[in-house]
């Protein structure tokens, strides 16, 4: 198994303009919401993140195509406004060369927490995951990974610390949340498992 395998491409369309995300050693930051169709014709909304000069030769434009080669990656957000944890793609490599949607990811890392199966409300067998993956200089990104049916079971009987390799694709939820006795809409993050190391992959939608 590769040690700590990151690697993300999605090829989608813009939705708005690139903001202002962060500064980082001089450099500037932005980020670029991009909608990735899945095979049902849903649509996943996902957050890249990419350097203003990786942006100088591309049309940035509300509509326009975008591939992106990079790493998903996280960050606590210790603001106190929206999610604790927040999951954004780092963009290594990005063209707008024309293609059909795509969404695919590979992973390899450690669990840093026990897995928890459930049931949804619907009677789908579910299993949620933290997949912690070190990169340099001492950091590690902690993903949140889901697995359906067979493969939920298979990730159930895991134990913290196990090694898992998967592929799959990142996508975004919206749920609601009562905050001070008022319903909000937000927006999750979260690894769709479509197999595993030694599997075929299985497509859910």
């Amino acid at each position: 198994m590769e040690t700590n395998k990151n690697k993300i491409f999605l090829r989608g369309r813009l939705t708005a303009p690139p903001a202002t995300s962060h500064t980082n050693h001089g450099v500037e930051y932005l980020m670029l919401p991009l909608a990735v169709r899945r095979l049902s014709g849903a649509e996943d909304t996902l957050h890249v993140i990419a350097a203003r000069e990786q942006l100088d030769a591309l049309t940035l434009e509300p509509d326009a195509p975008l591939a992106v080669r990079g790493e998903v990656r996280t960050f606590n957000n210790r603001s106190g406004v929206g999610r604790r944890l927040v999951v954004s793609v780092f963009a290594r490599e990005l063209s707008q060369a024309a293609g059909e949607d795509e969404n695919r990811l590979e992973l390899s890392g450690t669990l840093c927490k026990p897995p928890a199966l459930r049931a949804t409300p619907l009677g789908r067998t579910i299993c949620d995951m933290i997949l912690a993956i070190n990169r340099r200089y001492g950091r590690a990104d902690y993903l949140p990974c889901i697995a359906w049916g067979s493969l939920a079971y298979r990730c159930a009987s895991m134990n913290v610390g196990d090694r898992l390799a998967l592929e799959g694709r990142l996508q975004s939820r919206i749920y609601t949340k009562e905050v001070d006795g008022q319903l909000q809409e937000r927006t999750a993050f979260e690894i769709s498992i479509m197999s595993l190391s030694d599997t075929e992959p299985v497509y859910i939608d």
